[in-house]
């Protein structure tokens, strides 16, 4: 049986390299793909503006843990590529709301099948006991980083 420390050891490096290697593979495949013209920073936008709703900067921000100032600076080069739309909102003129156009929501679909995909794969043999014991022990490393690094999600 290996030691303690071995066992933290590896736990660390696994959740170090698995989190770099989702970002490094994320940005491989935009750079890769039909959408090399986005980063994953611009693709996360993407996804958390959504496909079937306009929303409000101000929802987006914070869904994105953002503040509007920094999204408004990624929404207009989302705006200039194509991907979103921003118009005014229609009760309150002051409001802007966003959307993304029918190449945001090609780009949208792209990523959720890399997700689908990645997750497809990382379940791939596990029996239905193992899948639960995943999903715990990652909720439990979730719940870890929210409440110590005081994250909103």
């Amino acid at each position: 049986m290996k030691s303690l420390n071995s066992n933290k050891y590896v736990l660390n490096e696994l959740l170090v390299t698995i989190f770099n290697d989702i970002l490094e593979i994320e940005q491989t495949a935009l750079q890769e793909g039909v959408l090399k013209d986005l980063s994953v920073t611009e693709i996360h936008t993407i996804e958390a503006i959504g496909m079937y709703h306009p929303r409000t900067m101000t929802e987006v921000a914070n869904d994105l843990n953002i503040t509007v100032g920094t999204l408004t600076t990624a929404i207009t080069k989302l705006v200039k590529k194509g991907y979103v739309e921003r118009t005014r909102g229609e009760e309150d003129r002051r409001s802007v709301m966003i959307a993304l156009t029918r190449k945001g929501k090609l780009a949208y679909r792209v990523h959720e099948k890399f997700h689908q995909d990645m997750i497809s794969e990382t379940i791939k043999g596990l029996t239905d006991e193992e899948e639960e014991v995943l999903i715990r022990s990652l909720e439990k490393v979730n719940s870890f980083f929210k409440s110590k690094y005081n994250l909103k999600k």
